[in-house]
């Protein structure tokens, strides 16, 4: 897939407030906002199409982005970053679980992981599970550490994923920096919009 426009659409804090239409939409959100951000930009070629920060738990609102005229990228909140304060992380964990369960355009979300699994991480890979809710895992930050501890870490994820799941998710292995895994990215929601197409025709 060749993203040829990516334009931002809205900002909202509640999730039944999202685009009335019926494309698409591929949702990422992690830990905190800061690789999820970049890793947003590297995808569009659009260094300033999601807000960067160097602090974490920047975004509180559900933002959505217009891709091809095609889709919609939606950027997500931060999950589980304490600072915030607990009515804020209650807040945002509402807002997130709304979307995540009540929106049928969410089509694919894509989690931002550290590679080193927490267990707030697991936590909330395992509550996607309980809810059907599909996820592919993107390794970010690639480009901090050699090919052969990325590839380590990894594989210490998914193994500890293997002690409860029987299948793992789509993952892939991502560099903001040296744009590592874009196209295998991109690739796949091309693919997955594919086969949409496909079962409504």
């Amino acid at each position: 897939m060749d993203i040829t426009s990516a334009e931002f659409v809205v900002s909202n804090s509640r999730a039944d407030m999202c685009p009335q239409t019926h494309l698409p939409e591929y949702a990422f959100i992690g830990r905190s906002n800061v690789g999820k951000s970049s890793l947003i930009n590297m995808l569009t070629k659009n260094p300033k199409l999601a807000m960067t920060s160097a602090t974490p738990g920047k975004t509180l609102l559900i933002n959505h982005f217009l891709i091809n005229k095609e889709w919609y990228l939606v950027d997500l909140p931060g999950y589980g970053y304490a600072q915030r304060g607990k009515k804020m992380m209650e807040k945002i964990q509402k807002l997130i679980e709304y979307y995540v369960l009540e929106r049928e355009q969410m089509t694919c979300l894509f989690i931002d992981s550290r590679l080193e699994p927490q267990r707030i991480d697991l936590e909330f890979i395992e509550w996607l599970g309980e809810n059907g809710i599909p996820f592919s895992l993107i390794f970010t930050k690639a480009d901090k550490q050699s090919v052969g501890k990325t590839k380590a870490s990894v594989n210490r994820f998914l193994d500890t994923l293997k002690e409860q799941w029987e299948e793992l998710p789509p993952h892939f292995i991502s560099s903001s920096e040296n744009k590592t895994g874009r196209q295998e990215i991109l690739d796949y929601i091309e693919q997955v919009n594919r086969s949409l197409k496909e079962q409504a025709e």
